[in-house]
């Protein structure tokens, strides 16, 4: 990173007593009780920048439940992506362990984190291995994707990293889940399982496809997930689904923001 310039040498300050991992190797029995996450940084040869991913993964089934691919990522876009996972999946009681960048640092994340009442755990300076699966699933992206392309845009690099996690999550088998995949070795039925990226938390009403106006329920509001990279938005809610059908916004002006 200090060969790259990707260093700022500035000193980060934060308040209140970090804690610190206690065991080097994480031994998760079952989901959600195990997060770890982590930024890479990818070389978009065509602007001659670097980008960023972050991404989490839910160590039991080594799944990816969520990543994020920008030009940068700040303290904000951590928040949104804990809130995404809170209301998807619960984060309640939930370990998270993540290293010593100043996004993971930052004190309105921490304090955001103490609010979902999950438990954030920091791995001590310079050791990586602390934070192994994480670690290598980056090692593994950088080998069967990175190495093999030069990325001639942002978008370019991100419709590739889009198909690679949909191929890791579902199609390839890993070793240490003894030869199935992650999506395989992830409860069926635990929340609703999506892998597009660029979600907020937003608050809308919903009607059903195909309604006529006057059946729908216009004062109908409730917490959802909202997928911004996708014009149609049409999701996928646990325990909100009727018949099969799945519920989908009305139009823009019913949408309304928060925690953004």
């Amino acid at each position: 990173m200090d060969d790259h310039k990707l260093l700022i040498g500035m000193v980060i300050r934060t308040s209140g007593k970090r804690i610190w991992v206690q065991y080097q190797k994480i031994q998760a029995n079952q989901p959600l009780e195990y997060l770890c996450l982590d930024i890479k940084y990818v070389w978009g040869q065509g602007e001659r920048r670097w980008y960023y991913l972050l991404s989490i993964m839910n160590v039991f089934s080594r799944k990816i439940l969520h990543w994020i691919f920008q030009k940068s990522i700040r303290k904000v876009d951590v928040i949104n992506m804990f809130w995404w996972l809170h209301t998807v999946y619960n984060l309640k009681g939930v370990i998270i362990r993540n290293d010593n960048g100043s996004q993971f640092l930052a004190n309105k994340v921490r304090s955001f984190l103490v609010q979902l009442e999950a438990r954030q755990e920091f791995t001590h300076v310079a050791t990586p291995e602390e934070n192994a699966y994480i670690e290598a699933f980056h090692s593994i992206l950088q080998r069967e994707l990175i190495d093999r392309f030069e990325f001639s845009s942002f978008y370019e690099a991100k419709q590739h990293i889009e198909k690679y996690m949909q191929w890791y999550n579902y199609e390839r088998k890993y070793r240490k889940l003894r030869r199935i995949t992650p999506q395989q070795k992830w409860p069926k039925g635990l929340s609703c399982s999506t892998d597009t990226q660029h979600y907020l938390v937003a608050e809308a009403v919903v009607s059903r496809p195909n309604d006529s106006i006057k059946n729908q329920t216009p004062n109908r509001s409730l917490c959802i997930c909202l997928d911004t990279a996708d014009t149609d938005t049409y999701l996928c809610l646990e325990g909100e689904q009727e018949n099969g059908q799945v519920l989908h916004i009305l139009n823009n002006d019913s949408v309304q923001l928060i925690g953004v």
